[in-house]
């Protein structure tokens, strides 16, 4: 049901000194810059760095994952070795590097076998969630599947369809990274109407906007169905 990631929007005090951070490390490109937030494509994805000044705000510590092509990981690995402590991971034969934004917000780079070059779109994001059954329910609703489960930590992974979304009840992860709270998702569905009916009963709140129907999950995270 879900077809595009639109946007993933993060909560930053300055934008100046955030925005450059991910041109200067990551080399995203502006893809638009007003009065109280910027922009940054990632591949089909903006990311949004926004200063708190009204609802919804952007997400707080969020860990959420980049992929990149394989062949360019260990000149990644080599260009961000200097100014970060990275930590890396395997999972099966993809390794993944983490580190951290100015505003403690955890960046993951992922190998990926897609061609291209540069950092190629978001493939996860994480959400912090006070109760992981309620949640589970909410976004299975939205035609997620779960694709594993948390042996040690309580957390669930969904596929999303072009990306995958993690749910994870308060606590520390890889890296000691940690969900995000009150995350603000734009999240391409075809039939907005038709996403809204399958969650309506569990929303805590509905607001139509100019790109499509915003709402609020039970645990105060945004998403705009577009």
């Amino acid at each position: 049901m879900i077809t595009t990631i639109e946007w993933l929007a993060l909560e930053v005090k300055y934008l100046d000194r955030a925005s450059a951070f991910y041109r200067d490390h990551l080399d995203l490109d502006t893809v638009t810059k007003r009065e109280n937030e910027i922009a940054l494509a990632v591949g089909d994805t903006d990311l949004v760095l926004r200063r708190p000044t009204a609802l919804p705000r952007g997400g707080l510590h969020t860990h959420y994952a980049l992929s990149i092509p394989a062949a360019e990981y260990d000149a990644w690995y080599d260009r961000l070795a200097e100014p970060f402590e990275l930590d890396e991971h395997t999972f099966g034969s993809a390794r993944s590097l983490y580190f951290y934004d100015t505003e403690g917000n955890c960046v993951e780079l992922g190998e990926s076998e897609a061609s291209g070059t540069g950092v190629l779109g978001v493939f996860e994001v994480v959400l912090e969630v006070e109760d992981l059954d309620r949640a589970e329910v909410f976004y299975t609703a939205l035609g997620m599947d779960v694709m594993d489960r948390g042996s040690e930590r309580r957390r669930v992974r969904l596929d999303a369809g072009p990306f995958a979304l993690e749910l994870w009840e308060p606590q520390l992860g890889i890296a000691d990274a940690r969900g995000g709270v009150h995350v603000d998702l734009g999240l391409g569905v075809g039939h907005p109407e038709t996403a809204l009916e399958r969650v309506e009963d569990r929303v805590s709140a509905v607001e139509p906007t100019d790109e499509g129907i915003r709402v609020r999950d039970p645990d105060g995270h945004f998403l705009t169905f577009v």
